[in-house]
């Protein structure tokens, strides 16, 4: 058994995780990142990446199948499956591989295993037998083991029809028919992507709407625009269960008059959201506090035992990487001594990559209006966007909630193209306190599509010049 004695070691190696184990290795702590899988977690390997490129490629092939939109003569096209899915994996390797350069340029060294808390200043590692290989012995321990697929009783995942992310990701053969249950992110993305390719999909959500966190309005555009795709959709519908019967699956579900009906397909995706990976990492033993499947901490990621942190989607929502990256960051400086704030959760976006794609940052109309503003709202559609004429997508819309009052930008909601490169804008402004006022005086260059910020906040004050 080999002992360390390090400042930090970092229990997982996701996007909160090694971004964690870099910057402290840049402030001068020595450092351990303590992997079991592959470096990058989740997101670099089965989520974020990949799954972004398996995205690109439905994208393309819904653009082989309207080209004569634009001028090109195109026979019929033929998919090659296992290449799109080779593509996907091929960038999920090149980003492991960034990962691996970067801890050696840092310093970082990485322990192959699985880690477990001894005490606050103590891991195990051990193999996939069991053995403890490692010893470390750390004045800093970051718990950043992140999250996996929810599993819901009824919903009998079995990885060969019932599927997780993972195996829509890695699918050998387009399936004919699927059945996504649930409609975040996940549900929605892979929804579109198999779509897109042919099979015929139903989405069934238990919410009144399809991303149901999303602002209502926005729902609303991408249930109209799913449809247009030719994907069949069923909210206010609950999944009693779900399972493989022969060659098939059989989903029953329950409409909100109680009524059951079984549905067929030949797989199902659970896309119904995520669980943290709390269990035998030594979380009891140490005592460190779990409040609903999550570990609790404070705005400077500190757990209740002293010397032990948390980051990342196992310290609970929202559960996305780059908020994990955020609090790995703020968690890494306050260790040193640096002079940080706590993370402002009410200014973090979130991004859905299906097309028309999705992103918001701030209140929605609805809860502003629950929280007492006085709102205007600014809403400029992409069918008043040149840009969006010229590239031959014009769906969707940008909305602005302003303060009525002071103007401050509370909340953005964008569906459309490129509307996640979009919602950086909106960040920028929140952070910077700027108002409505100071977006519609920002000269933005035409044409783009970033001038959908600018001509909605100008829609508020009845001041856009070109809606």
């Amino acid at each position: 058994m080999k002992s360390h004695t390090v400042d930090v070691v970092v229990l997982g190696a996701g996007p909160g995780g090694y971004v964690a184990a870099i910057r402290a290795a840049q402030l001068g702590l020595k450092t351990i990142c303590v992997e079991r899988d592959r470096l990058g977690g989740v997101c670099l390997n089965w989520g974020c990446i990949p799954s972004k490129a398996l995205l690109k490629s439905a994208e393309y092939r819904q653009f082989l199948d309207h080209a004569g939109d634009y001028g090109f003569q195109v026979e019929k096209v033929g998919v090659d499956f296992s290449q799109v899915i080779a593509r996907s994996r091929a960038v999920a390797d090149r980003m492991n591989n960034g990962v691996a350069f970067l801890f050696k340029k840092y310093k970082v060294q990485h322990v192959k295993g699985n880690g477990r808390l001894r005490d606050a200043n103590t891991v195990e590692v051990s193999d996939a037998r069991g053995s403890v290989t490692d010893r470390i012995t750390a004045k800093h321990v970051i718990v950043a083991t992140g999250a996996r697929t929810r599993m819901i009783p009824g919903i009998e995942v079995d990885r060969t029809l019932v599927w997780t992310s993972t195996e829509a990701m890695l699918a050998e053969r387009i399936p004919q028919t699927m059945i996504v249950i649930g409609s975040g992110a996940i549900g929605v993305e892979f929804a579109y992507f198999y779509n897109a390719f042919g099979t015929k999909v139903t989405i069934v959500e238990m919410m009144q709407t399809l991303v149901p966190n999303e602002d209502e309005e926005v729902a609303k555009e991408l249930e109209r625009s799913f449809k247009k795709q030719g994907i069949a959709i069923r909210t206010s519908t609950k999944v009693v269960s779900a399972k493989t019967a022969g060659d098939h699956v059989e989903v029953v579900v329950e409409d909100s008059k109680g009524t059951r009906e079984t549905l067929t397909a030949d797989v199902a995706l659970n896309a119904v959201g995520v669980q943290g990976n709390i269990e035998n990492i030594g979380l009891e033993e140490v005592g460190v506090l779990v409040e609903r499947g999550w570990i609790k901490v404070d705005g400077y990621m500190r757990t209740n035992i002293d010397g032990v942190y948390a980051i990342g989607d196992v310290a609970g929502p929202p559960w996305l990487a780059h908020k994990a990256s955020a609090e790995g960051i703020l968690c890494i400086e306050h260790i040193a001594g640096l002079d940080v704030h706590p993370i402002d959760y009410g200014n973090i976006p979130g991004c859905t990559y299906c097309q028309p794609q999705i992103a918001s940052i701030g209140l929605t109309e609805k809860k502003a209006r629950e929280a007492g503003y006085e709102v205007k709202v600014g809403k400029f559609p992409f069918t008043a966007s040149g840009k969006a004429w010229g590239i031959g997508k014009t769906e969707g819309f940008v909305k602005l909630v302003i303060d009525a009052k002071y103007g401050e930008i509370l909340g953005a909601h964008m569906i459309g193209p490129d509307v996640t490169e979009l919602v950086a804008e909106i960040g920028v402004a929140r952070s910077l306190d700027a108002t409505a006022h100071t977006l519609i005086k920002t000269i933005h260059a035409h044409p783009t599509l970033s001038e959908a910020v600018m001509e909605s906040a100008a829609t508020a004050y009845s001041e856009s010049v070109n809606f």
